[in-house]
């Protein structure tokens, strides 16, 4: 860093390069000048399994140490309030050689500027949200779109270098500020083209058009029928399970006549795939089984006699939530008539609704490492590279371990619920910042080129800090899950 002849600072955190004059903080609100010093504003923080969860976390820098190796394994220095390693010549902020299990380990600590990064989100719904490839905007810009529904929820994709980098300045402020509040774990309005407007939030329920979800399905009406047509025995004629995708016919699916179920003569308003699975009963929407049904009676044609149909026959309809139901006994033109529900079967409606999974949301962050913050790691990037698709370096994003995906370069992704908080910052060029850390065998660190001469002990971390965190706070917190890094 620089001075000017204003006194100003020049940060070299990240590519923007801003000038701080004192008492003032850089365009990302992550460094400010200090007495004519670049500080890193948001703490380092260090997991320690020693502390109870819910307790305080705790300001340490410069505090007392007995340098005993057992009290030093209880923690792991994570990347959150590390620093960058820009510009990336540099070995990265902490570099940290532990005991573990009486193996000698090194875990090299960065925050990692992302330009090529994203978050994947589950929606755990019954409603419709909008089409395949629908754009999902906020404040009107483009962030993403809609992808695969899965069993039960609906996938969204938000982010990416052609939202950040490929559109206009404003889509790529509020695919940044976006993702950057859906990774710490903030609400976020989505809209999504001729769709739904839906609150996401990670570990929380989706906001559906105003109203919060309650539950995802149980299953499709097929595998509705199939867990409970044994409770229907007896009790009901006819059960249909309306769905969106695929709705159900006890009498006809292969589950019913397991149990000899008589046939009816019900017809459905649908295109029929298998016996007692019919497909496209109605448009998708925020009705009965993710359809824009309010009336479920319109996906029936008309009875037949010939087949079973008679008056009197009684008619259980239901969604795959159990949200809705109705019962209908047919009168002498063969037309279903609503009647009260009987107690046995609202039973069986309540035990489809026990069975569904409460509603949340998911939220994933997903992101390309293999640039230029690995000559942070080692002065041979392609070596780290091999290293971490080898599963010989084990790659954390503040102390959570995520997921590789096969193939080339580092793509990670990770639960962003399992992180603590406000993990994630962003630079204004624009680009997220989320924390990253290596963590492998010191023998297999120096085979890869690593910056041996960095290391330093955890103990020397809690005394002086580093580069941007000598006068800054560095805070020990607990961790969310187990955080071994012994593999």
């Amino acid at each position: 860093m620089t001075k000017k002849a204003s006194e100003k600072i020049r940060c070299d955190a990240c590519p923007v390069m801003c000038y701080i004059a004192d008492g003032n903080s850089g365009a990302c609100d992550r460094y400010a000048n200090k007495d004519g010093q670049i500080i890193r504003l948001d703490p380092l923080t260090i997991l320690d399994r020693r502390i109870a969860a819910g307790d305080a976390v705790k300001p340490f820098l410069g505090a007392s140490w007995d340098g005993s190796l057992g009290q030093e394994n209880e923690m792991f220095v994570t990347a959150i309030g590390a620093g960058t390693t820009y510009p990336d010549y540099k070995p990265a902020p902490f570099i940290v050689g532990q005991y573990h299990n009486d193996a000698d380990f090194v875990t090299v600590v960065t925050e990692a500027i992302f330009s090529y990064c994203g978050v994947k989100v589950k929606i755990d719904t019954d409603r419709h949200l909008g089409k395949e490839g629908a754009v999902i905007r906020v404040n009107d810009e483009p962030v993403g779109l809609v992808i695969t529904s899965e069993y039960g929820s609906q996938m969204l994709s938000l982010g990416g270098v052609d939202h950040l980098t490929g559109g206009s300045k404003a889509e790529g402020r509020v695919t940044c500020d976006t993702l950057m509040k859906l990774c710490n774990k903030e609400a976020v309005e989505l809209t999504i083209d001729d769709g739904s407007t839906v609150v996401v939030q990670a570990g929380k329920p989706p906001i559906v058009d105003g109203k919060a979800e309650m539950r995802m399905r149980v299953g499709c009406g097929s595998a509705t029928i199939g867990m409970f047509a044994s409770q229907w025995v007896g009790l009901v004629d006819e059960v249909v399970v309306v769905d969106d995708h695929i709705t159900g016919v006890v009498s006809e699916h292969q589950a019913g006549k397991v149990l000899d179920w008589p046939d009816t003569g019900i017809t459905i308003n649908g295109r029929r795939s298998t016996p007692g699975r019919y497909f496209q009963v109605a448009e998708p929407g925020l009705g009965w089984g993710g359809t824009d049904l309010e009336d479920p009676l319109k996906i029936l044609g008309a009875w037949r006699p010939a087949k079973g149909a008679r008056p009197g026959l009684t008619l259980l309809m239901v969604s795959t939530t159990g949200e809705h139901s109705g019962y209908f006994v047919l009168d002498d033109d063969l037309t279903p008539q609503p009647h009260p529900m009987p107690k046995a079967l609202q039973d069986s409606v309540n035990l489809i609704s026990e069975n569904c999974e409460p509603a949340l949301c998911t939220v994933m962050f997903m992101g390309g490492a293999g640039g230029s913050l690995r000559s942070g790691v080692t002065k041979n990037p392609i070596r780290l590279t091999a290293s971490v698709q080898a599963r010989k370096t084990k790659v954390t994003c503040g102390g959570i371990e995520g997921f590789v995906w096969p193939g080339g370069g580092i793509t990670i992704m990770v639960d962003v619920s399992k992180m603590p908080d406000q993990a994630f910052g962003y630079v204004p060029t624009p680009a997220i910042v989320a924390p990253l850390e290596f963590t492998v065998p010191k023998d297999e660190y120096i085979a890869l080129g690593g910056h041996q001469d960095a290391i330093r002990s955890v103990a020397d971390i809690m005394a002086t800090g580093g580069e941007y965190s000598k006068n800054s706070q560095v805070v020990l917190t607990t961790d969310t899950e187990d955080f071994d890094h012994d593999d």
